[in-house]
Order: structure tokens, then C-alpha cells, then sequence
């Protein structure tokens, strides 16, 4: 089939590439370096250089034969996305192409209109590109289980079902976001679910959990390869950060009583996720929405386990509370369904210690670059 990666420089939207084009689908990449330009305007590089898109294509194709074409440009911009759609013909597309990170989305006005825009256009944009070249391609978005909050109910995947005063509908599950990052997710997906309304487009919403993980099979041929991996405080996930602290010998910075619970997966299920989403698509008019994590954990437990497999390498890893810098609930029920990903045939990897020391060695492999300035938390909400 033919896929197009929107996004394709990102920390999921290289690994997605290149995993797509190994199972022998064709594959094109789309992006516009806005993680790398951010990444330098706040002086908060990623841990390991790796070159640019146009190069690693190259490295990739001489190390597996498998040609991703490379496309630079904004999906915002409406004729360039929809050249795109018309040269190469997607069957269907991830939507990674959204600014990533909370903190950035509540650094001040400029932040929060970007996020807004980019997140907001760029996905209009898709919905458009569809219709007018192709509206049984597959639309596979990128969201996130932020938008749900931290309810005192279970969390359905997506849809609720409520009873009042005697009649019954089905709902999306409500939304209550936590920084305005995740409230322009949850509204993406009001626009994908009112076109598949509409216009009876095929879409997937991967409500996904934190991620982790460094090496995946496609890149452990050369490191070049490797995705960008941040680990400060505005791109940086909660675990991959963890692990760069913990080689630094900086205390892990546990937000105020550590107590909050998400669902998390490894880089490696998140490829899986996609290609299960992409070989079983949505019906016509179909708004699909699967809850994508592998195991919950509390942000304290994560630490603990962080802890005590840099302790069977040598390392004193400490864990130091904090302040917590956001507006959120510390202490809370938390109890997400997931269960449409693995009946699609997901076989989840588990956050176990060697799962964890082989993310510790590559990380000690260059130790030199870590700057522990990038840790603290500089943003507030």
C-alpha cells in the first residue's frame, strides 16, 4: 500500500517511516522542521544528532533498499499538501504533523497561537486533501489520552453510552484537556468526526499514552538513524527524561506527590499500532477511536523502576519532588479501556529492568551531550 508519514522528522514519525517501508509498503514523508527550529530557538537540542531528513532517506535506502521519498514543506500550507496528495496517491496517512509538547503550548501567546493554528489548519487541511483526491484514503490521526483528563468514571474508547430520563445515545467521551496542547487535540477530532459526518471520510484516532524508547530494529544499523530524542522540559517525555537524568546523576524530577497515572508504551508498539490501524482501516463515516497504551503507571513508580535499574549499572540515581509546575490532579482513579489494538493482533512490549538498561546504555553512550540546564521545569500552568 501507499502511506504518507506527516511529520515524518518527528521522534514517531522517522521510526513509522522506515518501519512501513520495511513491511514493503510505499511510503513518502512530509515535513517542516518545526521540532528542530524550536529545538534551537529554546537552546534544548536533542541527546543525539542525527542528520537531516534528505540525508537519513539516503542512509536508509542504502542500508535496507527501501526508498522513502522526502517532502519539505508545511502541511499548513494548503496547495503544497495537496501537490503532495496528488503526485504520490496515498491509500493512507499518519497525522503526526502537530505541534507535540504541553509546556510549549503554555509559554505565552505566540506559543499558544501556533499551536492553535498548526494543529488546528494542518489537520483541515488532511480532511480537504482527502476529499478532493481521494476520499477512501484511511486518515490515521495521532491523539492523545490527555484529552480525557482524569475522570472518576472509566475511560471508554472514545464513545460513551448514557442513559437520561429514560433514553439512551451514544456520546464521544467527554473531554476535559489539561493544557491547551491537549484541548487542540480533542478539538481535531471534533473536525475529523464532523467530516466523517459529513463527507463519509475514513478516520482512526489514536488516543496514545506517553511514549518511550531510543532504538527500534530499522535504526540499530547505524545510529544516524536513531529518532530525535529529547529530554528536556518542553519536548522531552516523562521516562526518556528520567533516563537521561539518571545518567547525568540529576535527581529525577518527580512533579509534586508523583501520584499521576497515565498509560504509557514503547516506541516499538507505537509502529505496530499504526500498521494494525492502517491494514484495518475505518469503514466510510466511521470515526474510530482506539486508546493507545500498554500499562499505567504513576509517575513515582516510573521513577522507582528508573531508580533501580540504574542502580545494576552503577549509577546513583536519586528521586527529588518538586513543585509541580502544572495544574493538574496528583492523586486520582484512573482506570482507561484498551482493548481494540490488541484484539487487531498487538503483541505488547513490556517496561521491564532490561528493557530500561539497554535505553540506560545508549544513553551513557553520550553522556557528554547532556546539559542538565534543559531539566528543570521553566514553563508553569
Amino acid at each position: 500500500m501507499r502511506f504518507l508519514i506527516l511529520g515524518g522528522d518527528g521522534y514517531l514519525g522517522w521510526p513509522t517511516a522506515m518501519y512501513l517501508s520495511r513491511q514493503g509498503h510505499e511510503v513518502a514523508v512530509v515535513d517542516n522542521y518545526f521540532r528542530r527550529r524550536a529545538c534551537l530557538e529554546l537552546n534544548c537540542e536533542p541527546l543525539i544528532p542525527v542528520p537531516n531528513l534528505q540525508h537519513r532517506s539516503q542512509l536508509w535506502e542504502a542500508v535496507s533498499g527501501c526508498r522513502i521519498p522526502v517532502h519539505v514543506g508545511d502541511v499548513c500550507d494548503y496547495p503544497f499538501l495537496r501537490q503532495v496528495f496528488q503526485d504520490f496517491h496515498p491509500d493512507g496517512l499518519v497525522h503526526y504533523a502537530e505541534q507535540p509538547a504541553a509546556p510549549y503550548s503554555m509559554m505565552g501567546h505566540r506559543e499558544a497561537i501556533l499551536t492553535i493554528t498548526n494543529n488546528l489548519v494542518s489537520t483541515a487541511n488532511v480532511i480537504h486533501a482527502v476529499n478532493e483526491t481521494n476520499l477512501d484514503c484511511h486518515i490515521v490521526k495521532l491523539g492523545t489520552m490527555g484529552v480525557y483528563g482524569t475522570p472518576n468514571i472509566d475511560i471508554e474508547e472514545g464513545y460513551l453510552e448514557v442513559e437520561y430520563r429514560g433514553r439512551k445515545q451514544t456520546f464521544l467521551y467527554p473531554k476535559t484537556p489539561g493544557s491547551l496542547y491537549h484541548l487542540t487535540k480533542a478539538q481535531d477530532g471534533d473536525l475529523l468526526y464532523f467530516y466523517c459526518r459529513m463527507w463519509s471520510i475514513r478516520v482512526t484516532d489514536l488516543n496514545q499514552g506517553p511514549v518511550y524508547g531510543i532504538v527500534t530494529e530499522e535504526s540499530a544499523a547505524d545510529e544516524r538513524l536513531y529518532s530525535i530524542f529529547n529530554y528536556d522540559d518542553i519536548f522531552g517525555t516523562v521516562l526518556n527524561r528520567f533516563l537521561v537524568q539518571a545518567v547525568a546523576g540529576v535527581p529525577l524530577t518527580v512533579y509534586g506527590k508523583g501520584g499521576q497515572t497515565r498509560g504509557y508504551l514503547n516506541l516499538k508498539d507505537t509502529l505496530a499500532c499504526v500498521e494494525l490501524a492502517l491494514q484495518n482501516p475505518a469503514a466510510p463515516g466511521e470515526y474510530r477511536v482506539f486508546n493507545q497504551f500498554v500499562e499505567t503507571f504513576t509517575v513515582t513508580e516510573l521513577a522507582h523502576r528508573v531508580r533501580d535499574a540504574g542502580r545494576d549499572l552503577g549509577l546513583d540515581v536519586k528521586i527529588q519532588n518538586l513543585p509541580n509546575p502544572r495544574l493538574e490532579a496528583e492523586e486520582h482513579y484512573y482506570q482507561p479501556a484498551h482493548t481494540g489494538l490488541l484484539s487487531l493482533g498487538l503483541q505488547p512490549h513490556y517496561l521491564d529492568r532490561e528493557t530500561l538498561q539497554a535505553m540506560l546504555k545508549v544513553v551513557q553512550q553520550h553522556r557528554e551531550r547532556i546539559d542538565p540546564d534543559m531539566i528543570l521545569p521553566r514553563v508553569t500552568w
